[in-house]
């Protein structure tokens, strides 16, 4: 007789660009679910802030890639980015940060409704527009 619990079922979120070309799917639980107020992630997502979904790269399954545009970014900092987009129609669907490459972010609004991720992290906050609050108790708020 096997005294073990069931193991239960591992959770599949799925992602898309807007025309669905692209698809992403991410198995498990994510690294980090965060918010970020800098000038770059801003005009990345075109609103007062980008939410984004990390995982690490063993758990993300990319269909459709040959259909991807990349354009890299080198920062401030001097850590370059690699931004996806759909040739198609133009959304971001992930993003990957040196030297962090062995994770993907995935922008939060790709993903299909009911995916129930809630921000932990919120950075930049020092530029943050002054009529934006991410509230909850258990996010971590850095300037």
């Amino acid at each position: 007789m096997n005294d073990s619990a069931p193991s239960s079922p591992t959770r599949i979120l799925n992602a898309s660009c807007r025309c669905g070309q692209i698809r992403i799917a991410c198995t498990g639980e994510p690294i980090r679910v965060s918010v970020c107020h800098c000038r770059e992630c801003k005009a990345r997502s075109g609103s007062a802030f980008a939410a984004q979904v990390r995982f690490p790269a063993e758990q993300v399954r990319v269909e459709g890639e040959a259909n991807a545009r990349m354009w890299q970014y080198t920062g401030e900092s001097g850590n370059t980015a690699d931004f996806f987009f759909c040739g198609t129609c133009g959304s971001g669907v992930w993003y990957r940060a040196r030297p962090y490459h062995d994770a993907y972010a995935v922008p939060l609004g790709n993903f299909e409704p009911g995916h129930g991720f809630v921000p932990d992290y919120s950075v930049y906050e020092e530029r943050k527009e002054p009529w934006v609050s991410v509230i909850g108790d258990a996010i971590e708020h850095y300037d």
